[in-house]
Parts: structure tokens; C-alpha cells; sequence
């Protein structure tokens, strides 16, 4: 891992422009990047292959990481990336959604899927947040995000995430009522057929949280921050349990169990569930309680499960304290979570290796 870039104030001026709010897209005067930078934006490039090229379903952001966005190690936060990534989500999804006569609409985040941390993020670089329109149901969009940091001064460029973020369009006239989605063109019909694939995936996934939590998933608006807000719980546990420097590897799916109405006061817990040899599982709740009305009770808004890795100095990857449940409750918990590291871990080794 590279180290930690200089301050974004020691960059020579010129380099960016940032005003607040994030630019559709910005253009950046760099050195020419190395054959290898190339070939790897290249390759996140055509992973990302949607239903066309260069069309409106495709869009592309970038901002500069500023001290503000990172821990004290200069690695930034996850929840800003994840912040980032909602907002790519929301604009092209919104954009699709009103790109045909009729009802005008906001599309709302509904569900996201496992995000991965594939390398840290450091100040002072430029993170290329890619997101791109892959499937759409009846009243649902699909929007696959890459994200990709670029040291601006030597122009070399990494891939640090990956996303998959489902998005449903409401009624600007009634937040209540869900639009239809105007369809996408394909290139290939194998497009299509893989994106319904991962719609069912999706929707059984849904269904099995509603069992586990007795209620449905719902779609919301601006999630950004609240996501953020829930990646910052889980760093708190997760440093208090290691004592060292720590950021976060994946985030599994999650789920809107219900909105955040105006008047709530939202209560942001986490406990870690779950230790491997190297990571951290933390559960991270997020409950709303309506102090405003009376007739509302305390409710469950939002939910997930952040992975964390312990770092050196250096960077290195280290050991983690062991989690020793006690309780019946907790020792469930630790098996649940043990169940989940064992099945992604296969899964990473499935991918890894060739197949016959």
C-alpha cells in the first residue's frame, strides 16, 4: 500500500476544482498515468459493462479527499466513500427515471448490496466514483458503482470499491406512491437476462431480512448520511476493540427497514458480532424514535453488518483480539457471523480460482 499523500493544501494549484455539492463529472490536467494505472482503469472500465456506452444511463464523479474525510493515519473513512457512492446512485437513477414524459419523480434508495474495500483510500487523493445503470424491473433500477482513487501527482489510478445499489422512483407528489421505470436498451440480451438474475437474488435476500426482522424494507431518501453516520459507529467499536489504526474492509447488504421521518431522533448502536484471525464483524442498528408524536413508538430504520481490519504503521495487516462471547444471545450472534465470513471467504476463493 502506498503511503499516505501529502495534505490536499501542499497539491500544486490548478490541479481541481472542488465547489460544494459533487460535479457530474470534472476534468483533471495529470501527468501521463503508467501502462499498469492505464491498464487498470481500463479493466474497471469494461467490468462495467451496461447496457450501452456513453449514454445517459452511465455518469462519473470526482472530488479531491480532504483531511476532513480521513482518520488520523490519513486512510479516509469508509463513510465517505459510501456517501459518495449514494449519491452517484441517486443522480443517475433519478435522471433515468424522469427521462420519459409523465410523473415526475426522486428515486430512493432501497437496498445495498455487499460493498467491497478492495485498497485504502488516502488524503490528498481524487477519488472517480463510476456508476452506471445495468438493469431495470418494473419499478426498480439497478446501478453498479466503481470507485477509483487517483494519486494527482503522479497520475497513477487504483480500484478501491465496488458497489451494487438497487433504487426504486417515487412520486414527487406523493412519496408513498412507486412509479414504474422506463427500460433500458441492452446491447446484448445476455445483459438482461444476467441483471433479472440478480433482481430475484436480490429479492429473496429481501424477503429473508423481513423474516429475521419481522418488518418490510422500504426505500429512502438521502441515505447518504445516515450511511455514513453508521460506518463511523462501527470504526468507534472496532478501533476501542483493537487499540490500533482501522478501516473498513466490506460492508454487507443494507437494508431500509423503514424512513426517518422529520421530528425523529435516530440512535446509531453497534456491537461486534463476530472475529476471524485478521477481521472484525460489527452490527450496526439504526433506531428512530418520533419524539414529536406521541402515537409513534420507537422504531428499526436501518440495519447492516461492517467488516473491519486492524492495520500497522506500515499498513500491514494484523491479528485482532478475539471476540469470547459469553451470553446464549452473543454466542449466536458470533455463529451467524462466523457462518457469513465462512460463505463469503469460499466465494472469494471460488472466484480466484481458474475454472475448468
Amino acid at each position: 500500500m502506498a503511503p499516505p499523500l501529502p495534505s490536499p493544501s501542499m497539491a500544486p494549484p490548478g490541479l481541481i476544482h472542488f465547489a460544494p455539492g459533487l460535479p457530474d463529472t470534472c476534468v483533471l490536467p495529470r501527468p501521463p498515468a503508467s501502462a499498469a494505472a492505464a491498464a487498470a482503469a481500463a479493466a474497471a472500465a469494461a467490468s462495467m459493462s451496461g447496457p450501452t456506452a456513453d449514454t445517459p444511463s452511465a455518469i462519473q464523479i470526482c472530488r479531491i479527499m480532504r483531511p476532513d474525510d480521513a482518520n488520523v493515519a490519513g486512510n479516509v473513512h469508509g463513510g465517505t466513500i459510501l456517501k459518495m457512492i449514494e449519491e452517484a446512485g441517486a443522480i443517475i437513477s433519478t435522471r433515468h427515471c424522469n427521462s420519459q414524459d409523465g410523473e415526475r419523480c426522486v428515486a430512493a434508495l432501497a437496498r445495498v448490496e455487499r460493498t467491497d474495500f478492495l485498497s485504502p483510500m488516502c488524503i490528498g487523493e481524487v477519488a472517480h466514483v463510476s456508476a452506471e445503470i445495468t438493469y431495470t424491473s418494473k419499478h426498480s433500477v439497478e446501478v453498479q458503482v466503481h470507485v477509483m482513487s487517483e494519486n494527482i501527482l503522479t497520475g497513477n489510478k487504483k480500484l478501491t470499491n465496488k458497489a451494487t445499489l438497487w433504487y426504486v422512483p417515487l412520486s414527487l407528489k406523493n412519496v408513498d406512491k412507486v412509479l414504474e421505470v422506463p427500460p433500458v436498451v441492452y446491447s446484448r440480451q445476455e445483459q438482461e437476462e444476467e441483471g433479472r438474475k440478480r433482481y430475484e437474488a436480490q429479492k429473496l435476500e429481501r424477503m429473508e431480512t423481513k423474516g429475521r426482522n419481522g418488518d418490510i424494507v422500504q426505500p429512502v431518501l438521502n441515505p447518504g448520511v445516515t450511511m455514513k453516520l453508521m460506518d463511523e459507529v462501527a470504526g468507534i467499536v472496532a478501533a476501542r476493540h483493537c487499540k490500533t489504526n482501522i478501516v473498513t474492509a466490506s460492508v454487507d447488504a443494507i437494508n431500509f427497514h423503514d424512513k426517518i421521518r422529520k421530528g425523529c431522533v435516530i440512535t446509531i448502536s453497534g456491537r461486534m458480532t463476530f472475529t476471524s484471525n485478521k477481521s472484525m464483524e460489527i452490527e450496526v442498528l439504526v433506531d428512530a424514535d418520533p419524539v414529536v408524536d406521541n402515537s409513534q413508538k420507537r422504531y428499526r430504520a436501518a440495519s447492516a453488518f461492517f467488516t473491519y481490519v486492524s492495520l500497522s504503521q506500515e499498513g500491514k495487516s494484523l491479528p485482532v483480539p478475539q471476540l469470547l462471547p459469553e451470553t446464549e444471545d452473543e454466542k449466536k450472534r458470533f455463529e451467524e457471523g462466523k457462518g457469513r465470513y465462512l460463505q463469503m471467504k469460499a466465494k472469494r476463493q471460488g472466484q480466484v480460482e481458474p475454472q475448468p
